[in-house]
């Protein structure tokens, strides 16, 4: 059985459908969206329903009413990918061989909700993918399967999602055949290198100006696409799209400047440069057409 919900986790199942008899999906209901607040099946569901697998939607996946339809599936194996719901103990030990999980680090480093904006946001150099034996507590069960790799100069969250994601489908099926073997030697994680990734929330979007000018475009990556960063000019939102630090000499922290024709603002370290922005209610533009179009930038 597999538990997932949104683009992270789609190519999870579709290696496991490749790979396996997957014998159910259990996925978040589906949410409203958009203008016209229509609701909207996750990338999870429309996947499943793509290859013909039964799909279920239940409000709290612990409810006896969730469990009576997993032991109906009988599954031997339920594998999680980005569900969304933490897991109690009387599902997590329903199946044969448990509950493993496919976690977006390199446990126990970032567990949480938001390990791939970690990463970046803190400058990491490399990152990967966890196997992980799922128990009641946050991301703490035995490592079964780890891989790293690089993370790539100017790399998104976005970006590095879809890699990771990749990279989590091909190790979760390659685990598998060895977990059920018992050829997998399950590793107890380092305490003592522990770190939390707490959910994001969109008001950490707004940019602090007496941070570095190197942590603020970290930021500005980690935050790409969701939720997105941002300041204020002329009491109006500027959403920043990408941005890159520069070491020259900076202004004060959070005044206004120019650098090569670019919109920049001063930090407590260097200057960040802005090379993609959108002023609300505004198409995203260039940082040079920004400059044409608003020649008043550094007079506000």
């Amino acid at each position: 059985m597999f538990m997932g919900t949104p683009d992270f986790a789609v190519p999870s199942l579709v290696k496991l459908a490749e790979s396996f008899q997957v014998v159910g999906v259990i996925t978040q209901p589906d949410r409203p969206s958009g203008r016209g607040r229509k609701l909207v099946p996750s990338p999870v569901k429309r996947i499943a329903l793509e290859s013909s697998l039964e799909v279920f939607q239940p409000g709290n996946a612990n409810a006896e009413s969730s469990l009576t339809k997993i032991q109906e599936w009988n599954p031997d194996l339920i594998c999680v990918a980005a569900y969304g719901q933490i897991l109690r103990p009387t599902l997590l030990d329903l199946p044969q061989f448990g509950c493993i999980n496919v976690h977006a680090s390199l446990l126990p480093r970032w567990r949480g909700a938001s390990p791939i904006n970690a990463a970046i946001l803190h400058g990491d150099s490399q990152t990967g993918v966890t196997i992980m034996q799922m128990g009641p507590g946050l991301d703490d069960g035995p490592i079964l399967a780890q891989e790293s790799i690089d993370i790539l100069p100017n790399e998104t969250a976005g970006a590095l999602s879809d890699r990771l994601a990749d990279l989590g489908g091909k190790l979760l099926t390659a685990t598998i055949p060895l977990l059920i073997a018992g050829m997998v030697s399950p590793q107890i994680q380092d305490l003592s290198l522990t770190t939390y990734a707490p959910q994001l929330k969109k008001s950490a979007g707004e940019l602090n100006f007496e941070l570095s000018a190197e942590s603020l475009a970290r930021t500005v990556r980690a935050f790409s696409p969701w939720p997105g960063t941002y300041t204020f000019w002329k009491e109006q939102r500027l959403i920043i799209h990408q941005a890159r630090a520069v070491s020259v000499t900076s202004p004060e922290a959070g005044v206004l400047t120019v650098y090569e024709g670019y919109p920049a603002i001063g930090t407590s370290a260097g200057t960040l440069v802005l090379d993609q922005l959108q002023l609300a209610g505004k198409n995203k533009t260039t940082g040079p057409a920004f400059i044409n179009g608003n020649p008043d930038w550094i007079s506000n």
